[in-house]
């Protein structure tokens, strides 16, 4: 459906509708389901580091062994106090299913890193850059913290998983509704994300690959309505012509 725009970008445009999760949205949702990341402080890489919680506003992270923690970190991070230390925070969300590159995102946030309450470490990013599909795109403090999660970003990994390996056969029913040229000399077609705005097939060929959004009828706001959305993907592509696919490996 078209929505009607002041052609002049004036107070009167309208925003198009989303059509998939903002950068802020997606980085949301990486810190959301996150059990680790990489840290640099103090001219020393630590990883993995344990992270307990993150929010818009900050990450508290575990604290480490102090047999993990340079003796210079550790004196760095007392003299700091409150203050604490500037550090770099890395973030990498790998694909749940079996597909060539796996790794979907790199987040990287930068901040300042400070001794929590009880044994954790803190850091409150200034800064975050969420590199995807090659494009790196920076995010604003306020953007990030304003931001929410993706709602199916904590069922997404299982979703994805069981549609992989118990459904292979609804995958493949679902290429009729991608483009017939980028189905032209397909090895494999697996789902690589999920979000409430659609699926995303990965369309993998001998040396490349491509991304293809089935987009759903209306956001999918829990994982029942997910599931809804897929079977009317489903009933949509029943409708289509067959396409002949390579079996996957």
């Amino acid at each position: 459906m078209d929505t009607e725009t002041d052609p002049a970008g004036g107070p009167g445009a309208e925003e198009p509708p989303l059509t998939e999760p903002s950068p802020a949205e997606r980085a949301r949702s990486i810190l959301a389901t996150a059990w680790s990341l990489s840290l640099e402080v103090a001219g020393h890489r630590l990883e993995p580091v344990a992270l307990r919680a993150a929010d818009g506003c900050g990450l508290l992270l575990h604290g480490l062994p102090a047999t993990d923690v340079p003796a210079e970190v550790a004196a760095a991070l007392a003299a700091a106090r409150g203050d604490g230390l500037d550090a770099v925070a890395e973030l990498t969300d790998v694909a749940p299913t079996p597909v060539r590159d796996r790794v979907r995102a790199r987040l990287t946030l930068r901040g300042r890193l400070s001794i929590a309450e009880g044994s954790g470490l803190g850091l409150r990013p200034a800064w975050a850059v969420l590199d995807e599909g090659g494009l790196a795109r920076e995010i604003a403090p306020g953007e990030l913290a304003l931001a929410a999660p993706d709602p199916l970003a904590a069922c997404e990994a299982g979703m994805l998983a069981h549609l992989d390996t118990a459904h292979a056969d609804a995958v493949a029913r679902l290429t009729r509704l991608v483009e017939p040229r980028l189905l032209l000399g397909v090895i494999c077609v697996r789902p690589v994300r999920l979000d409430r705005f659609g699926l995303v097939l990965r369309v993998e060929h001998a040396r490349r690959h491509h991304d293809v959004r089935l987009a759903f009828a209306a956001p999918a706001l829990r994982p029942r309505q997910a599931g809804c959305q897929i079977r009317l993907l489903l009933a949509r592509a029943a409708a289509c012509p067959r396409h002949r696919l390579t079996r996957r490996p």
